[in-house]
């Protein structure tokens, strides 16, 4: 969503770098391309003009003057000013002391209030929550039934008494959902509320009275981050006629260009509280500020990649997998397919990479990567025997053939997969090990380089100092007969065992000093 403010800001800020230090018209010119990419990603005017003047008034502060990289501290004032316009930071859920914790969505109809019910409820179920959803969108054709179809799927009970398509009281039912979930003792309530196609007073009344009858103790509106700056004249609207603690952003995997999320919190003082960037029930968060800020920076988002992986990872699996890399097993292609399914499950594989540091100048080739390269590497390695699987160095020209053909790929791309599997291992294996990775210079255990015990001109010493021994045998024995007759370690050089006394006045004889010399040698 926020690809085109990304790759604007990053061409500003490439502009800044190789400079010293930066003058009055490097600052106006900064400030001038940044006005022009958040106006281009739809961000309201005067968040902007509030934006684009505090980092204007920090550039030509101490901080930029005196940093030793002027550009990089340009980056962290730009930074830390969108997480505050973000909300700073992160809003969490404010929960009931006694009874179950109301929860009430409210929003315009097509914002995916329904569809989001069920994935909050989802979410609150993973952190240990009992809840419970409440159908009272009594007005939209089947929203009932898919409120109950999507309770299913993620295993949390619906109350919903009436069957909606225009029959039923709203309030009643919100009502009588607060009775059920104290009586059945769930903790959380979600009432999905209805919406309408424009903001009207008929709307506004309904979730007032709801909320009236209810008392929630959050109200969230939700809001499709794809409509652009009327997102923000419908969050004013909705603050003004019903109130709401926070806003839930839907559809931020789209393609629009998210100026809603970088305005709604400066002109209501909402925070944003949670995220929505997918179809499936578990494409749910919360929402990070500073995470947010890196991503739009192209800084990566990897501490939401570590928590996805933390969740979806098998733990046992993970440690066998460490424990035959460092050694105590063999690696096979079953292990190296197990891998690639824990990594599927994490979510596309353009989305995984998209999360890490630096990849947004590699964008046009992680949305043209063909998701199905997974699948074609499932089928071959599917296509192999178990013995092959185990031992892949056995499988031969015709085996290759026979797996290509059971796979319905080509050869060319079963010797691919298997040489890319020897590599991979190769590789993982010496990290795991401690050995570094292959190809970095300085590492230890890289062949050609030193190891960590002598280094460089030591351990050409030692090398230098190291007696060969002749491949000759009759030569050999020559060697370590003369190596026999000569002194003893511990003798001195007149052939006395060490520990003897020595004649001093022999010693310098046989050095060819003056007899009274030998008092100086004792």
């Amino acid at each position: 969503m926020f690809a085109t403010l990304s790759d604007r800001l990053a061409d500003t800020f490439k502009n800044l770098r190789g400079k010293g230090r930066l003058s009055e018209a490097d600052i106006d010119a900064t400030a001038r391309e940044i006005r022009i990419a958040l106006l281009e990603a739809d961000v309201a005017l005067p968040v902007v003009k509030e934006f684009v003047g505090a980092i204007k008034d920090r550039a030509r502060g101490e901080e930029v003057s005196q940093a030793l990289n002027p550009a990089q501290q340009i980056v962290k004032i730009v930074n830390e000013e969108l997480v505050e316009i973000l909300g700073g930071e992160t809003r969490r859920l404010r929960f009931a002391k006694t009874g179950p914790t109301v929860i009430m969505l409210a929003g315009l109809q097509g914002a995916g209030k329904t569809t989001l019910a069920a994935k909050l409820a989802l979410w609150l179920k993973e952190q240990g929550r009992t809840p419970m959803l409440a159908a009272c969108d009594l007005q939209r054709p089947n929203a009932v039934n898919q409120l109950q179809v999507n309770g299913e799927r993620v295993g949390v009970p619906v109350f919903a008494p009436q069957p909606g398509n225009g029959v039923g009281d709203p309030v009643a039912v919100a009502r009588e959902a607060l009775d059920e979930a104290k009586r059945k003792l769930h903790d959380v309530l979600i009432i999905d509320t209805a919406g309408r196609l424009g903001v009207d007073a008929e709307l506004m009344q309904q979730a007032a009275d709801i909320r009236d009858a209810v008392q929630p103790d959050e109200v969230l509106f939700v809001v499709d981050a794809m409509i652009g700056q009327d997102a923000v004249t419908t969050a004013q609207a909705f603050l003004d006629g019903v109130g709401y603690d926070g806003v839930v952003l839907t559809k931020l995997d789209g393609d629009a260009r998210g100026g809603a999320a970088l305005s709604i919190r400066s002109i209501t003082g909402k925070p944003v509280m949670f995220a929505s960037n997918g179809e499936k029930m578990t494409d749910f968060d919360l929402f990070h500020p500073d995470r947010m800020a890196s991503r739009i920076l192209d800084m990566g988002d990897v501490m939401t990649l570590i928590e996805q992986a933390e969740k979806t990872f098998d733990a046992e699996q993970a440690m066998k997998a460490a424990e035959k890399l460092s050694g105590k097993g063999d690696f096979t292609l079953d292990d190296f397919l197990q891998q690639m399914q824990q990594v599927r499950k994490l979510g596309s594989m353009s989305k995984i990479m998209g999360m890490l540091p630096g990849m947004g100048q590699f964008r046009d080739q992680l949305e043209n990567f063909d998701e199905r390269e997974i699948d074609r590497i499932q089928a071959i390695i599917q296509s192999m025997t178990p013995a092959e699987r185990a031992n892949p160095k056995m499988i031969d020209g015709s085996r290759r053939a026979r797996i290509a053909k059971g796979s319905g790929r080509q050869v060319s791309d079963v010797n691919n997969l298997v040489d890319r599997f020897f590599e991979a291992r190769k590789m993982m294996m010496q990290m795991a090990r401690g050995g570094g990775i292959p190809g970095m210079p300085g590492m230890p255990g890289i062949p050609g380089m030193p190891g960590p015990g002598k280094k460089g001109k030591q351990a050409k010493q030692a090398k230098k100092g190291k007696k060969r021994v002749s491949g000759n045998p009759a030569k050999a024995a020559q060697e370590k007969a003369a190596q026999a007759e000569r002194p003893a370690a511990g003798a001195n050089p007149f052939g006395k065992p060490a520990g003897e006394d020595l004649d001093y006045e022999q010693a310098a004889a046989a050095l060819n000093l003056p007899k009274d010399f030998s008092k100086f040698l004792k």
